[in-house]
């Protein structure tokens, strides 16, 4: 037999399901709202280092566009595609450069996808914002993912 939500499920206070890693569970949509409700939502240290993440990217594009698609964030120019998506995982969060070999420096995790770059944030991790910084300004040019 299948239960009935309550209007207690199905309630916005809700706290989000955690996916296996610890990737919250946000339903998709476009704009900040939806990407603010991931980042309140990733688990423990990983939030406010995904708020520190937002507020970069926010002061480097202030035009951004964001959505979250497939339980990620994910960042763009208007026309232009995706640039950038955020995605928790157990010991670390993964930051997808997705024309991350056009980057200079080029950042340092491989993909499997030959374009895509990756930086992972471990909990013990300085983030360079500097580097970071210019890694979103870069790739804010470039020609973005269409998703």
């Amino acid at each position: 037999m299948v239960k009935a939500k309550s209007k207690a499920d199905a309630s916005p206070d809700k706290k989000p399901v955690l996916l296996s890693g610890g990737n919250p569970q946000i339903a998709k949509g476009h704009g900040d709202a939806p990407v603010q409700a991931y980042i309140a939502a990733m688990p423990g240290w990983k939030r406010e280092v995904g708020r520190r993440l937002d507020q970069l990217i926010v002061q480097a594009i202030p035009n951004v566009q964001k959505a979250v698609k497939w339980n990620s964030p994910f960042y763009g120019m208007e026309g232009d595609g995706w640039f950038l998506g955020i995605h928790c995982f157990a010991r670390y969060i993964k930051v997808a450069f997705f024309r991350g070999l056009s980057l200079d420096p080029v950042p340092p995790v491989e993909s499997k996808s030959g374009d895509t770059r990756y930086l992972h944030i471990h909990e013990d991790d300085r983030l360079d914002e500097e580097r970071f910084v210019s890694w979103v300004k870069q790739a804010s040019r470039l020609p973005g993912e269409r998703m």
